[in-house]
């Protein structure tokens, strides 16, 4: 494959006018020539060098190229030789640059890497990345095009005209156009640049705003730099409504994050009123949860979520069951010792972590299916792990739907929070409930924690973030509603996202909190208001 990439760029190279013919000796000796220079001259020198390899007519003038943008080209101390040099334990793997083949090895105190600058890097860039422009991979096409995007040069702007027509990618084809409008901006004639501008007019790309302002700045021809400002006036109109969208994308992201968080809250408070200060230390377990279990699968990161997501479930659900068990179902009816204990049991679950785990943050591993972005365009990109969660947020709250309306569980929680008394008045064991009921909802705030583990780092107090923001979503949702949960929770997220540019986080979340309290003022049950007898006593 590496033998049949090489043919490949060579064969790009003569079609693009670098290279002439088969190499011969005279060849040879042409590019021994180069390399020396390449080791002897100046930069300056060593930039014409790269040219000149380029356009030898070699066969191995792309992979010496490469070889020097890879700080892989060196010369012998003895004689000026120049060779490819890989690293080996103990010394270097050495390669003649003419023929390709292993010459044998050599010590560090024998050769010594080529030096080069930035400017001899990117002539070298160029290079490769013209040959690039014409291969059959579309991957390949683009990469070559974005390198060229960087340091956009009239030279390689007019070679690549003809091959803009041939070009089968729309997206690509724009691009070549980008860098020959790019490359144009500095003609010395009006009528070129503003061709030029007229070819940039709609990109959202840094570079060619940058390059826009520049000429409406200081160009010389007035009609120039006009057209120059409308077209970075419009630039920056588009860039500020994609803007918009990442911060609504962002928002939704966070919003997804509360409503997870608070789903669990809102189950618990909902249906047994209790106010569970711990909650948050539950999301840190379930955190931890995943974070044990990609230890447990040091081979095998990209699945363990699937084993993480079933794990954090059960143990932080066990752990709700345990704390209903063993502490609140004794202070039903005392909200405030409820509250204290809770506190209580939040500060023991922290210790207990920095424990077990010490206090530092821990890591989690991102899998490589959830790494990386979808590239909408220039102006934005949206986050796969971000996409995955809020996924996964929706993918819990039609699972939570399904239990409560679909299921014999569902049915008896729901009977337990709307009428208590008659609930157990038809057989309807109310303390069982309540412990499946709290259990459940550490579960879901164990899910909470898998989520966030892939957005944040993992630490003893990633709890305490969001207790507060998710008894907010609760209490303006709608205490014990799912649909209060969810709106709640985007409608926060998104809001607090376009307060925090404007304002800064702190502020941001004082002013939510403010909304929060004036919007209770006017309807105290929230959005989604409960039902049935627990609801008329609240």
């Amino acid at each position: 494959m590496k033998r049949f990439a090489r043919c490949m760029l060579v064969s790009l190279l003569m079609a693009l006018g670098l290279t002439a013919s088969p190499a011969g000796a005279a060849d040879d000796e042409a590019l021994v020539s180069s390399l020396r220079q390449l080791n002897e001259g100046s930069f300056e020198d060593k930039a014409a060098a790269v040219r000149t390899i380029a356009e030898s007519g070699h066969p191995r003038a792309v992979p010496v190229l490469q070889a020097l943008l890879d700080s892989r080209l060196y010369f012998r101390i003895g004689g000026g030789e120049i060779v490819i040099a890989d690293s080996l334990d103990s010394g270097f793997a050495v390669t003649d640059p003419l023929s390709g083949e292993r010459v044998g090895e050599a010590s560090q105190y024998e050769i010594r890497r080529v030096s080069i600058n930035n400017a001899v890097r990117s002539e070298a860039r160029k290079m490769l990345a013209l040959a690039g422009l014409s291969s059959p991979d579309r991957q390949a096409r683009s990469e070559a095009v974005e390198r060229l995007l960087e340091s956009p040069d009239p030279a390689i702007a007019e070679r690549m005209e003809g091959l803009v027509a041939e070009e089968p990618v729309d997206a690509i084809r724009r691009d070549m156009s980008l860098v020959i409008g790019l490359a144009r901006l500095d003609a010395p004639e009006a009528a070129i640049r503003l061709e030029a501008l007229e070819t940039l007019d709609g990109s959202l790309r840094n570079r060619v705003r940058n390059e826009v302002r520049r000429l409406a700045q200081n160009d010389p021809d007035p009609t120039v730099q006009a057209r120059a400002a409308e077209i970075l006036t419009g630039i920056q109109e588009r860039r500020d409504l994609w803007g918009l969208g990442e911060q609504i994308f962002f928002g939704l992201s966070a919003g997804s994050v509360l409503m997870l968080a608070a789903f669990g809250l809102a189950i618990t408070f909902g249906v047994m009123g209790v106010i569970n200060m711990a909650h948050g230390e539950l999301i840190m377990l379930g955190a931890y949860t995943t974070y044990v279990v990609q230890l447990l699968m040091p081979n095998a990161i990209d699945y363990s979520l699937f084993v993480a997501i079933p794990a954090a479930f059960l143990v932080t659900g066990a752990f709700g069951v345990a704390i209903e068990r063993g502490v609140i179902r004794f202070l039903y009816g005392r909200p405030l010792e409820t509250l204290l204990a809770t506190f209580g049991i939040s500060l023991i679950l922290q210790q207990l972590v920095r424990t077990v785990f010490s206090p530092l943050n821990r890591q989690v591993s991102t899998p490589d299916w959830m790494s990386g972005a979808i590239e909408v365009n220039a102006a934005l990109s949206l986050t796969l792990n971000r996409l995955y969660v809020i996924a996964f947020a929706f993918l819990v709250f039609g699972l939570l739907l399904l239990l409560f309306k679909r299921t014999t569980l569902g049915l008896k929680v729901r009977a337990v929070s709307q009428n208590r008394a008659m609930a157990r008045a038809v057989g309807v064991s109310s303390s069982r409930i309540d412990a499946l009921t709290f259990g459940l909802g550490a579960g879901v705030a164990g899910l909470a924690g898998v989520a966030l583990s892939q957005i944040t780092n993992v630490g003893p107090n990633m709890g305490q973030a969001y207790i507060i923001d998710s008894f907010l979503v609760v209490v303006f949702g709608g205490a014990g509603s799912l649909w209060g949960t969810l709106v709640g929770g985007l409608s926060l997220g998104v809001l607090n996202k376009f307060l925090e540019p404007e304002t800064g986080a702190v502020l941001a979340k004082v002013l939510v909190l403010v909304f929060v309290i004036l919007f209770i003022q006017r309807r105290p049950q929230g959005l989604f208001p409960q039902r049935g007898r627990a609801a008329s006593e609240g």
